[in-house]
């Protein structure tokens, strides 16, 4: 059975959707867990998940429970001068190879293009990097719907509103928020150093749009918006956008990783296991974060200021000497003075066990919204250190708005931090009473009966949406 983009989401009939996203795992893996929600809660549809040929077995890794009803195809990048023909995703690349990874993408148009119109899907999930898609989809009848893999907050940001008249906005100008944003949120006004960070957004590489321009297209050509958020979290953002767009909002819930399969390796259950629990603060901001050197160093030393057990995660860009790139940030004397209490790791570690460690009581993360879910869901206390991006907004969500976790104190000219600024977090967050609302919405996430119904719900105006074709 196969979609034909004519509206073949009857019931008794395949629905068929293409699944696209930009090629960072930060943006692959939403789109991959929203794969196998939209799998497991309806046998009438089925996937095919594009993706640069590099990326295959590892998103194929990432689908095998549902491999039945998914089809991971290559796309094969072109060659774009000064990007390692190797690439397929930003894991590899510099910040300026991220952008010649953009001109690469938006060469498979012709590959994409060519897919569409023999798979004739009902409906295709892009990502902000490749409007084109829109264009490609609308003369076949596909319904292209832009997934957003951000919060609905850090979207409300990046709405037409922010350039009245396509004036690029200053730095300063992005202290405050766009006009009609809900007032009381507290993303009404950016300090100087976020809104200094935010500023990439409109800037264009290569000659290419910005991602602004780019978020601005999607908007224009898609036929809706998914957002992997609920009202429950971010209604008063997902109303903004709406009143924004003007297009549909379909919500598919916010993405509850799915419990971690096998054991933790034996050298971190034993390590973890010597103290008590809920004592140990752990350290980890993801693969694609990495902080500068003084920030580390400032880290560490907070972290040693708590006088409690902790792991430090710390990762740097690929083909950097690690060695070395460590030995910049530990700070002298810091290894004998935290021997037996503390240690400082770099390279992949498992996470999820980590976090459900029941001697782990504390994650000091990124406020990459899949992390903090994370360790809320493994009943940790939060502190947030972000360091770009959405990150910022995701923390002043977290913490001021939903009250699940404490934000590190920063300078708001520069967003410097020092081992204080950490240590006075944790203290924070452990503390009776630290984790605010945390219980409330560990229960709101955990509960199946709550996650079925997100899913039945997205399934439905999914298929609503493609039978109206």
């Amino acid at each position: 059975m196969s979609g034909s983009g004519n509206g073949s989401g009857r019931a008794g009939v395949a629905t068929h959707v293409v699944m696209f996203p930009w090629l960072a795992f930060g943006h692959i893996s939403p789109f991959a867990q929203l794969t196998r929600k939209l799998i497991s809660g309806d046998e009438t549809l089925r996937v095919t998940f594009l993706t640069a040929a590099g990326n295959v077995p590892r998103v194929e890794a990432m689908l095998a429970e549902a491999a039945g009803a998914v089809a991971v195809l290559p796309l094969d990048l072109p060659s774009v001068p000064g990007l390692p023909p190797v690439a397929a995703s930003t894991a590899e690349l510099s910040a300026d190879g991220a952008e010649l990874l953009k001109v690469a993408l938006d060469g498979t148009r012709p590959q994409v293009a060519t897919l569409l119109a023999e798979l004739r899907p009902d409906a295709v999930l892009f990502d902000f990097a490749v409007p084109w898609v829109c264009d490609v989809a609308a003369p076949l009848g596909v319904r292209a719907l832009y997934f957003n893999v951000y919060s609905a907050a850090t979207l409300a940001l990046t709405v037409p509103a922010r350039c009245p008249g396509g004036q690029r906005p200053s730095a300063h100008e992005l202290t405050a928020a766009p006009a009609g944003f809900p007032s009381d949120s507290p993303l009404v006004t950016l300090p100087a150093y976020q809104a200094a960070n935010m500023t990439y957004v409109f800037e264009s590489f290569y000659g290419m749009p910005s991602a602004y321009d780019r978020f601005i297209e999607c908007f224009k050509g898609c036929f809706g918006i998914v957002m992997k958020t609920c009202a429950e979290m971010e209604g008063p953002y997902i109303d903004y956008i709406l009143a924004q767009i003007g297009k549909p909002v379909l919500l598919a819930g916010p993405v509850v990783p799915e419990p971690p399969e096998g054991e933790l390796e034996e050298r971190w259950a034993s390590w973890l296991s010597s103290f008590p629990e809920n004592s140990v603060v752990f350290a980890s901001f993801g693969s694609e974060t990495f902080l500068p050197a003084a920030a580390a160093t400032e880290l560490l030393l907070g972290l040693e200021a708590t006088n409690r057990p902790f792991l430090a995660v710390l990762n740097f860009p690929k083909g950097a000497d690690t060695e070395a790139e460590l030995r910049a940030r530990i700070p002298p004397g810091f290894e004998e003075r935290v021997k037996g209490r503390g240690a400082v790791h770099t390279g992949w570690v498992q996470q999820q066990h980590i976090l459900q460690h029941q001697s782990v009581g504390c994650y000091l993360n990124h406020a990459g919204f899949s992390s903090a879910v994370e360790g809320l869901v493994a009943g940790c206390r939060l502190v947030l250190l972000p360091m770009k991006g959405d990150q910022y907004v995701n923390a002043a969500l977290l913490a001021r708005e939903l009250r699940v976790g404490v934000e590190v104190a920063r300078r708001d000219e520069d967003g410097w931090f020092g081992g204080q600024d950490v240590s006075d977090a944790v203290a924070l967050a452990m503390a009776e009473g630290g984790d605010g609302d945390g219980r409330k919405w560990r229960e709101f996430l955990t509960d199946d009966a709550v996650q079925k119904r997100f899913a039945g719900d997205f399934v439905r105006q999914l298929k609503e949406l493609v039978r109206a074709a």
